[in-house]
């Protein structure tokens, strides 16, 4: 028989409705999110970002969930209706994309909290005790029932989910929070220059990780009066938690991994270069995030492909992997890959060297390419004998982007004013 632990949790996850912030545009990831929203972006050699916070929701028994979308969302609402289009609403069950329509007014979402403003009528409808609202941002694995029994038993009117981060890290970067030794949150700072350390743990502060737990009708009248706020930026973080602190009951949630001794797995990967790491750290022996355990699946939508093939054997021409990840799709066609991630349907022709490298879906490597510390988008064509990785300024005159790390990002448009300019310059050649 079930304990009474598990039923307890159960029914709350039954009771609460979960609205995932997905409409941000990831400016800091660059070419990467000029045609996709960052939710939407490439991870761990089949997924989508997305597919981290829907999977922890479904794992946990949440089966309402919305998905409030808004900057370039073709690609992210297509794989959503793909990969998590089979819920049924007659069972209490359902996915829904809910885009910036204008609702309560001609804006589009101005906000986090105005995000989930506009869509109070349909969160209403859902009947929910709790509303949970995550960010659709951000790469980890999370049982949120021991965040909704905790928020319950606190008797909290908002839980804040955090996790302890380095000062310099969250610098500008993340909402800071000061608690007391209740956890209830007396202070919250967004995105300070200089984050107030943890009592006893100089150097480190605990950061918001953008999920909270309201009870709803106390949500409703919160959004409500932040709407009618004179100036108010309609912003969880920077309107929402600072002006009800003082009156109300709001605790933090320190996110914890029962299966970990150490800090939990959770990747903010906003960057190329934090993209790049989080990847790589994928290929390591016994990675902190396994995507291979099978009592907590990351769900996503994956085409119907055969599996991956490496040919030819010679001395200097063999088709193989090491330390790497390959998806379904591939081939390695008389090359080398070394600690590198591979999406499906890629194909390394003969001759080349792939190492330290993140090759998303359909990209196509011909003979004698050398790539190195890069990281190549969705559809490239890499022409015979390119080298990348090798040489920043070269790869700065080919037109790539390279990071302050030097991570070498490469993209379709990349690649076509490389083609144009390489076409340019032998017309030259020939006229001279």
């Amino acid at each position: 028989m079930p304990s009474y632990a598990n039923r307890y949790i159960s029914s709350l996850t039954r009771e609460t409705y979960a609205l995932i912030l997905a409409g941000g545009r990831g400016s800091r990831l660059h070419e990467l999110t000029n045609w996709r929203a960052k939710p939407a972006v490439y991870f761990g050699g089949k997924h989508r970002i997305i597919d981290f916070p829907l999977s922890n929701c479904i794992n946990s028994g949440i089966r309402r969930v919305g998905i409030a979308t808004q900057y370039k969302s073709h690609s992210l609402i297509r794989h959503v209706n793909r990969a998590w289009g089979h819920f049924k609403k007659e069972l209490g069950e359902s996915v829904e994309i809910l885009p910036a329509s204008q609702r309560y007014g001609d804006e589009w979402y101005c906000g986090t909290a105005d995000a989930v403003f506009q869509n109070m009528d349909i969160i209403r409808h859902e009947l929910p005790k709790y509303v949970m609202i995550l960010s659709g941002d951000h790469v980890y694995r999370m049982d949120y029932g021991a965040l909704l029994a905790k928020h319950v038993e606190t008797g909290a009117d908002m839980t804040v989910c955090c996790i302890e981060v380095p000062c310099e890290e969250a610098a500008k970067t993340f909402g800071v929070m000061t608690v007391d030794s209740d956890k209830r949150v007396r202070r919250f700072d967004e995105k300070p220059a200089h984050p107030t350390s943890i009592p006893g743990k100089d150097g480190l502060c605990l950061a918001s990780m953008g999920n909270y737990v309201f009870n709803t009708e106390f949500l409703f009248e919160q959004l409500k009066q932040d709407s009618e706020r004179e100036g108010s930026g309609r912003d969880f973080g920077h309107d929402i938690i600072p002006a009800i602190i003082e009156e109300h009951n709001v605790f933090a949630f320190p996110f914890r991994d029962p299966s970990y001794e150490g800090q939990p797995y959770w990747r903010d990967v906003g960057t190329l270069d934090s993209f790049w790491e989080a990847n790589m750290e994928l290929v390591s022996p016994e990675p902190q995030l396994d995507l291979y355990d099978p009592t907590w699946p990351i769900w996503t939508y994956q085409e119907q492909l055969p599996p991956a093939k490496f040919i030819f054997d010679d001395d200097d021409r063999r088709g193989m992997a090491v330390d790497s990840t390959v998806s379904g799709g591939c081939i390695i066609s008389g090359s080398k890959v070394k600690k590198s991630l591979l999406f499906s349907n890629v194909h390394v022709h003969s001759y080349c060297e792939i190492e330290g490298s993140v090759v998303l879906p359909g990209v196509v490597i011909e003979r004698n390419c050398k790539v190195r510390n890069a990281i190549i988008d969705r559809g490239c064509h890499l022409p015979e004998g390119l080298e990348v990785g090798f040489d920043p300024d070269l790869d700065k005159d080919n037109g790539f982007r390279v990071t302050n790390k030097g991570i070498v990002l490469v993209t379709r448009e990349m690649l076509l004013a490389y083609n144009q300019k390489q076409l340019t310059n032998k017309e030259k050649l020939q006229t001279a």
